[in-house]
């Protein structure tokens, strides 16, 4: 069975810099119904003032995690003021947890024919109808490629045959199309990015693969249908042979800041394009929502969380403010992913969710404030959650004598039981409510030192 086409809906990303808007959503948030990943997302990045679209695609292979972690900060750290970026981080989502290059085949084989039985056909048909979009004047596809790119053979790292370090074009020119000078593009491109590198062996090279002409495998590509149908298209390869991460992410972004360049396309960020500022990025994993009444930060979340209130028979929303977020339910429980990243597993307790609750009020540090369920509200020495009529308060990581309803109760960081938080650090801890046997919500109590 087909994968449900999906968007992952969020109206702010990470650290909430750029508004997104969708080329097409569900009409609400759904996961496959056996559990599957959620499909790719596609983020719309708009200026202000119009101006050129580049379409940036993340993810076709699995096993390259510079080219889904990087368009995953552009979407989510940058803002377009002139012209548009539209983002894919994620196009093969299922290999990109699995840290696989293609669990169904490679996916960038299957652009000329696929089998309307191959799992990745609803995929290929959904990006190639994006690339094909009139709105998209260019397209530049990411990967991590094995060695570094040497005209001539010197090692079996740094020889002809190799791919990183390269922006590979099909061809040199499209004739009477916009931006259709991609040689000249790319050794513009390639000469920006080799004046600031980590090493010196990191230079960037254009490798023309004359794909009509030389290379049958590459005419199946993404890049060369962009091609075939008069849409400039380029590879972005960084090298697997560079170790760190960071540092194949600011490659990454260092290229498509120059494509937006050369495009005319005005932007800005909120982070130093640095190593450190990248590593940052990465750090960040976002937030987590569930069938909006419950949240969980995500970036120093525990590896297990126990009787985490679900509802079942697949009824269940996960919907991440990250660009990479992903569920896939195994067996008993709800893996969390981000990237190739496993962030936790949710080992549920089912409950009804016949109950309407929207907001509580809380007294945090002697101020009562009101907050919204699936909320997460800092403290720094006790909080003391109002009663509601009929409803019983469970604070997870806390307990006392006799006691089944744990609103107006003062509780301090002493009274919990570190092991019992969601977090890593013991800091955060779930405030849960209940109508008799239906769940209602949630909240978060963040102690903050």
């Amino acid at each position: 069975m087909r994968f449900l086409l999906l968007v992952f809906l969020a109206t702010r990303l990470l650290f909430g810099a750029s508004e997104i808007a969708q080329i097409w959503s569900s009409d609400e948030i759904k996961a496959h119904e056996t559990g599957e990943f959620l499909r790719f997302s596609l983020y719309k990045l708009e200026g202000n003032e119009t101006g050129p679209t580049l379409l940036v695609v993340g993810g076709v292979h699995g096993d390259e995690p510079g080219g889904y972690f990087a368009p995953a900060i552009l979407a989510a750290r940058y803002k377009i003021k002139k012209g548009a970026v539209w983002v894919t981080p994620n196009l093969n989502a299922e290999s990109i947890a699995r840290s696989r290059r293609g669990l169904y085949g490679d996916m960038n084989r299957k652009f000329a024919k696929v089998s309307d039985n191959d799992r990745d056909y609803d995929m290929v048909r959904e990006i190639k109808r994006i690339v094909l979009d009139p709105q998209v004047d260019l397209i530049l596809n990411l990967h991590d490629g094995h060695g570094f790119y040497r005209e001539r053979w010197e090692s079996s790292i740094f020889n002809p045959r190799a791919w990183g370090q390269t922006l590979v074009i099909d061809q040199k020119t499209l004739a009477d199309v916009k931006f259709g000078n991609m040689d000249e593009i790319a050794k513009k491109v390639t000469d920006k990015m080799s004046a600031s590198l980590a090493q010196e062996h990191h230079f960037f090279r254009v490798k023309n693969t004359e794909t009509r002409y030389k290379d049958e495998e590459m005419q199946k590509s993404l890049t060369y249908f962009a091609v075939t149908n008069l849409k400039p298209a380029f590879g972005q390869e960084t090298s697997k042979n560079i170790d760190s991460l960071a540092q194949k992410v600011e490659y990454h972004l260092r290229s498509i800041e120059e494509f937006m360049n050369v495009m005319g396309i005005e932007y800005e960020r909120d982070f130093e394009l640095s190593i450190n500022g990248v590593q940052e990025a990465l750090n960040y994993s976002g937030t987590l929502k569930i069938n909006g009444k419950i949240g969980f930060e995500l970036t120093e979340l525990r590896n297990i969380l126990r009787f985490v209130p679900l509802q079942g028979d697949m009824k269940d929303r996960f919907v991440f403010d990250n660009p990479l977020g992903a569920m896939k339910k195994i067996d008993d429980r709800y893996d969390i992913y981000i990237g190739n990243k496993r962030i936790s597993s949710l080992y549920p307790q089912f409950f009804a969710y016949d109950c309407k609750l929207d907001k509580v009020t809380i007294a945090i540090d002697g101020e009562n404030k009101e907050i919204a369920i699936g909320e997460t509200f800092a403290l720094k020495d006790n909080f003391n959650v109002f009663a509601i009529d009929n409803i019983r308060v469970n604070v997870i990581g806390f307990s006392k004598k006799g006691v089944t309803d744990e609103s107006s109760i003062t509780i301090r960081k002493k009274d919990m039981v570190s092991r019992f938080s969601e977090d890593v650090r013991g800091l955060i801890y779930r405030v849960e409510f209940y109508r008799e046997k239906n769940f209602c919500g949630m909240i978060n109590a963040k102690f903050i030192k």
